[in-house]
């Protein structure tokens, strides 16, 4: 079981204050968490195939390329004002 001095020393590295009642809780939670990764270890995983997510799914985005508008001039022709090919709007700052 961790000590109140370990539990002490993880709570001001974590910049987390801890009252003493929360100290001899966490001293009890977190020697079960430590216990039971101890318990993990010890599972036999030889031969067995790493896995980073089980779905099968695959990320769809496409990538992102810019595709020139074929219609550009008629995209433009419908802004109220134009200025060098762009549409010219007030300032907002």
């Amino acid at each position: 079981m961790l000590s109140k001095e370990e539990v002490v020393k993880l709570s001001k590295l974590a910049r987390i204050a801890l009252t003493d009642a929360e100290v001899e809780k966490f001293q009890k939670e977190l020697s079960a968490v430590l216990d039971y990764v101890e318990e993990l270890k010890q599972v036999d995983v030889e031969g067995l195939e790493e896995v980073s997510q089980v779905t099968g799914l695959v990320n769809v985005q496409r990538d992102d390329v810019a595709v020139a508008a074929e219609n550009h001039e008629e995209i433009l022709s419908q802004a109220p004002e134009i200025k060098d090919g762009y549409y010219k709007v007030k300032a907002i700052l």
